[in-house]
């Protein structure tokens, strides 16, 4: 009886929590302050400006450590072998196209709000002979185009950063997932040891804004700065995961703890 009680409140508990942080302070950060559009439309329209040269500013700012994130947030599907995977937020593709070659799944369908991003995406499939494998079609993660339980695997590349509702944006991800599927998130995170924190938040606020407005739109770098800080990482995004009803929800930070991957199953 005693137990039941117990379980009972913790779920209780859990139901405050949810409505409590019904929304969360990054939800609110937006890439041009005096903007009158929501943050949905300011993230789409920055994307839209900055996508020519996205792929090089990632591998400019990051030494092209990005990629090896990106490399071990996808072996984490390597045992399940999906065959049918949703790339959410897709951007310009990447993490599709070396799903391609790391997972050889049957097909993927990556979704972006950003249609600039898509059609840099869109070249890249095409010039590397993938269309039959990857198709691209504009679309919101927040309200996914597909029907319940369709992806073997969804996975999403410092991507919920920018969900307007990131609760809104992780239950739709659980709705169209299998039973059994597998979620993989990479994000961005906080370094946690002292000095290399200071010294990542010093890049992170002056040094990378400055080397990007040579070549792209500064106030993007200072938004990734700005929803970076206020993100819900660490045990707070899992406590997120399973509270939308996910379970062996797991964290791995990376580089410093720069970015962690973060996986959960339905």
């Amino acid at each position: 009886m005693f137990y039941v009680v117990q379980k009972a409140i913790e779920v209780f508990l859990n139901v405050l929590s949810l409505q409590a942080m019904a929304k969360y302070s990054h939800d609110h950060i937006v890439p041009y302050e005096n903007s009158t559009l929501g943050k949905k439309q300011q993230v789409s329209d920055m994307f839209d400006g900055i996508a020519y040269r996205y792929d090089f500013l990632n591998r400019f700012l990051s030494g092209g450590t990005d990629i090896y994130w990106r490399k071990k947030a996808i072996a984490e599907l390597q045992q399940s072998n999906p065959q049918i995977i949703l790339d959410a937020a897709t951007g310009t593709a990447d993490m599709a196209i070396m799903m391609t070659k790391y997972l050889n799944p049957a097909r993927i369908i990556g979704i972006d709000i950003s249609d600039g991003m898509l059609e840099i995406g869109r070249k890249k499939i095409e010039k590397l002979h993938l269309n039959d494998r990857i198709s691209l079609q504009l679309a919101d993660s927040e309200s996914i185009p597909f029907p319940n339980d369709h992806f073997d695997a969804i996975t999403i590349a410092f991507g919920v950063r920018n969900f307007e509702n990131l609760e809104k944006g992780i239950g739709e991800m659980l709705r169209v997932l299998k039973p059994s599927g597998k979620l993989v998130v990479l994000e961005f995170s906080k370094p946690k040891q002292p000095v290399f924190k200071k010294l990542y938040q010093a890049y992170m606020r002056f040094i990378a804004p400055g080397l990007v407005q040579f070549f792209s739109r500064k106030q993007a770098y200072q938004y990734l700065n700005k929803s970076v800080m206020a993100f819900p990482e660490g045990d707070d995004f899992l406590r997120i995961l399973n509270n939308a009803g996910f379970s062996a929800s797991t964290k791995r930070p990376l580089s410093y703890c720069i970015a962690t991957i973060y996986t959960a199953t339905k």
